[in-house]
């Protein structure tokens, strides 16, 4: 996709904030630290348009970014909301949770996963939970660059273990600094965005 036009909308903090012109919206979903800013900066041709929290853990915002009036990032919190109050923590997991299972403009959730550790346990367990309930969801594996190339495939191959990734499902390397990925990563979101009940990838 060949992004002309790129904008942030909102932080949205509740439904009643979401926007209301019915675009597609591709979630993004990782824990704090694990590239979700720097992916969409990589993706949209921008430097600093996605912006990384001062303080990791704290945002509870869900980030509407309009790409091409055609579709929406939205960048998820971190996992773990370490910075935040246990009740806190409870009503931001509940708005998700809804958003995730009653949203009817998400089309694909983008789970993001450092490719330099395992998987962690938050990683597992949204992973499972999305797959529970049937959720298009693509693995992008973040900070290839990081790992020496002769070693990649060792990389993956232990994300894809360690999740349960079964064979046909969406999974994709990632480099923020190359751009490795980026096109295949348009691919699989055009696939959705375009034709919903066609060229979907097992989940």
């Amino acid at each position: 996709m060949k992004v002309t036009k790129a904008e942030f909308i909102i932080s949205a903090v509740g439904p009643k904030q979401f926007p209301v012109d019915a675009l597609p919206e591709i979630a993004l979903a990782g824990r704090s630290n694990v590239g979700k800013s720097s992916l969409i900066n990589r993706m949209i041709n921008r430097k600093n348009l996605a912006r990384t929290s001062s303080t990791p853990g704290k945002t509870q915002q869900l980030n509407y970014y309009r790409i091409n009036d055609d579709l929406y990032f939205v960048d998820f919190p971190g996992y773990g909301y370490a910075k935040v109050s246990k009740t806190s923590r409870q009503a931001w997991g509940q708005m998700i949770e809804s958003y995730l299972l009653e949203r009817e403009q998400l089309k694909l959730v983008l789970q993001m996963v450092d490719l330099r550790h395992p998987p962690s346990k938050d990683d597992i367990m949204m992973y499972d939970w999305l797959r529970h309930h049937g959720l298009p969801v693509c693995v992008v594996g973040t900070k290839a660059d990081k790992i020496p190339k002769t070693r990649r495939e060792k990389h993956y191959k232990v994300i894809k273990q360690e999740l349960g990734i079964l064979p046909g499902a969406l999974f994709i390397p990632f480099s923020s600094e190359e751009g490795m990925g980026k096109e295949e990563l348009w691919s699989v979101i055009s696939s959705y965005i375009g034709n919903e009940n066609e060229g979907q990838a097992e989940v």
